[in-house]
């Protein structure tokens, strides 16, 4: 009879499969005995899991030598906790909260007490932020549940210990900045914008983002604290745009449509941010362009004396200076007018036709933040762009016109020009 080679035995699993033909032509008694002392050692509890095979039969068994690929270890950290239980946070803000007014009605306006109070209420946040992100996460599958229990006439299952933890953490930091003592400055806004948004609340953001401009400078002097007005319409009382973007992808990912808009009105739409940005990205501009004549007699002067000797140096000059002037003007006005007039980082909303594009410069912000609210409200299809129905959709289609805005030009749409 002859011997089945167990290399070729393809419904064998890989242990039987890798054992060589020498071990089969062995004493049947020997192999019994060497079988039990396997299991034997198998029995051994051990640290190293293997991982299972994926499959029981192969065409091409592995040889036993082959070299498996290392198991990763557990994760240490996943056994420690890194957060304590939501109602401690809470009553760890609330102390600080109740601490932080004590010492400001007491000593009066300090900065740093408001800036450690707001730090305390990031770190909570961001330490329940995990939990809120998976309940987040469950949202669509609570739905449905919440629909099926209220068929059944039972109400649906809530955190309401994490969710009374993330108002508490929310008021607490509210309180800190609207208190009279406390000066809003941009590290204070910075941080309660970096809460709210570790907290997915941005019911109170717009509000704030108007504090920040509007609220009254604590001054103590001579024991007693008086409030300075303070004019809103500053280049220092703009909001940074990254604070401002923050905030508004806060109410976006929380689909707060009012606070969306709201936070757009208060940080592109105001004096004082066209002030700052006039400042900061057009007082180089306007220094090369005063600085430009002169540079261009220079030129037309130095072009007469050292590189021409047909002409006398007063009309090679004249000649020089046209020639140069007309070049940079003729050029670059019509490289400004392509700045401002590109389209290509708008996607729904664009200008009114015969707007002005000094306006279409100094508000791009917010015309990029409209951009942004309409794609998140809107389908996500570019082929079904301009099919949104619905009062919301009307609602932020009229305010744009209102700001000389178009949501959905028909020209420009996909497969429309």
């Amino acid at each position: 009879m002859r011997r089945t080679n167990p290399q070729k035995l393809g419904s064998l699993c890989q242990q039987c499969s890798a054992i060589p033909p020498q071990t089969a032509r062995q004493p049947l008694a020997l192999r019994v005995r060497r079988a039990q002392a396997a299991i034997h050692a198998s029995n051994r509890p051990s640290r190293v899991f293997t991982k299972r095979w994926a499959s029981t039969s192969t065409t091409k068994p592995q040889a036993a030598s082959t070299p498996q690929p290392p198991v990763p270890a557990p994760d240490a950290a996943s056994a420690i906790e890194v957060s304590k239980p939501p109602r401690e946070v809470a009553q760890g803000v609330d102390k600080a909260l109740h601490d932080f007014i004590s010492l400001v009605e007491t000593q009066g306006p300090e900065k740093s007490a408001a800036a450690k109070a707001l730090q305390t209420c990031l770190r909570a946040a961001t330490s329940i932020h995990p939990h809120l992100k998976r309940v987040r996460s469950q949202q669509p599958a609570s739905r449905l549940a919440a629909l099926a229990m209220e068929r059944r006439g039972t109400a649906p299952a809530t955190d309401t210990e994490l969710m009374n933890a993330n108002l508490r953490i929310s008021i607490a930091a509210h309180a800190i900045v609207a208190h009279p003592n406390v000066e809003m400055t941009q590290n204070l806004l910075e941080l309660y914008v970096h809460t709210q948004a570790h907290l997915g609340r941005p019911e109170t953001l717009p509000a704030v983002l108007e504090l920040y401009a509007h609220k009254d400078k604590p001054v103590l002097k001579d024991g007693k604290v008086t409030y300075v007005p303070q004019n809103p319409n500053r280049a220092d009382k703009a909001v940074e745009k990254g604070v401002a973007d923050i905030a508004l992808q806060t109410a976006i990912d929380a689909k707060h449509l009012d606070a969306a808009l709201g936070i757009t009105e208060a940080a592109f739409c105001v004096k004082a941010f066209k002030r700052q940005k006039l400042i900061k990205q057009g007082a180089g501009p306007f220094m090369t362009l005063v600085s430009l004549p002169f540079g261009i007699l220079g030129l037309g002067t130095a072009y007469a004396h050292y590189w021409q000797n047909t002409m006398d140096v007063m009309t090679a000059t004249a000649i020089g200076v046209s020639a140069i002037s007309g070049y940079f003007f003729v050029v670059g006005g019509l490289g400004i007018i392509a700045k401002l007039s590109a389209k290509d980082q708008m996607r729904r909303v664009t200008w009114l036709p015969g707007t002005p594009l000094r306006y279409r410069w100094i508000r791009e912000e917010e015309r990029e933040a409209l951009d942004k609210i309409s794609c998140a409200w809107g389908f996500k299809e570019t082929w079904r762009h301009g099919e949104e129905t619905g009062p919301e959709w009307e609602g932020l289609r009229e305010h744009m016109g209102y700001r000389q805005m178009i949501l959905d030009r028909v020209e420009f749409m996909e497969g429309m020009n």
